[in-house]
């Protein structure tokens, strides 16, 4: 059966070759030129949740960055080129950082228990537990802790890009990008914007992580 789906990859492709030309011969040609997305998309490598698939985009139109529990960490090289390549040569208008409820990576950041490797990574959203723990531990649902950490760990992530200096730099510049927080509903198919305060925050954080 693996092997059949595997085989049936190659085939789903074609037929979405031919589809996609038929509705727009240059669809090809056109990608290949080059890309210029508007949005930087900083997700949940959970494969229940593609990204310009869920925000209704195509191909080309968003740049994606995806981990487990869609954690924006200083000393990640990987997050933090992408944040700087899409703000500095892409020049995306929009960086998102979206969440979704039914997070594992956070979920499992609740757990009391040794992960191997994934400790360290988890630590991160241990630690947004730690800064907001007279809110969370004020939940007798636990269900509705475990939503409401997936949105204060969005939040944090967003404040940790704005700390970044290529977004406090361009945004001086040119008045963009704006950070966004969104969590996806995976029971409703439907995304939620957190309406981050990114102005409010940008200013704040810019007395301490002044870098531009």
């Amino acid at each position: 059966m693996t092997n059949e789906l595997y085989q049936s990859i190659f085939e789903n492709n074609r037929r979405w070759v031919e589809e996609k030309r038929a509705s727009d011969p240059e669809f090809f040609a056109r990608l290949a030129r080059g890309q210029k997305p508007e949005f930087l998309y900083i997700g949940c490598a959970d494969s229940r949740v593609p990204a310009n698939e869920i925000m209704g985009l195509e191909p080309g139109q968003v740049f994606v960055h995806r981990n487990i529990a869609n954690l924006v960490v200083n000393i990640d090289v990987n997050a933090n080129s992408v944040i700087q390549y899409a703000v500095e040569q892409l020049k995306v208008r929009h960086i998102v950082v979206c969440g979704h409820y039914g997070c594992g990576g956070v979920k499992a950041a609740l757990q009391s228990e040794d992960m191997g490797l994934l400790n360290g990574w988890l630590r991160e959203v241990r630690d947004v537990y730690r800064l907001h723990e007279k809110e969370l531990d004020a939940f007798t649902d636990e269900q509705a802790r475990y939503d409401r950490l997936v949105e204060l760990n969005v939040h944090e992530q967003c404040v940790n890009v704005i700390k970044t200096a290529f977004v406090q730099r361009s945004y001086r510049r040119h008045g963009f990008p704006i950070v966004h927080g969104w969590v996806y509903h995976l029971d409703e198919g439907l995304l939620r914007d957190l309406e981050i305060p990114f102005v409010d925050i940008l200013d704040r954080i810019r007395r301490i992580y002044h870098l531009d």
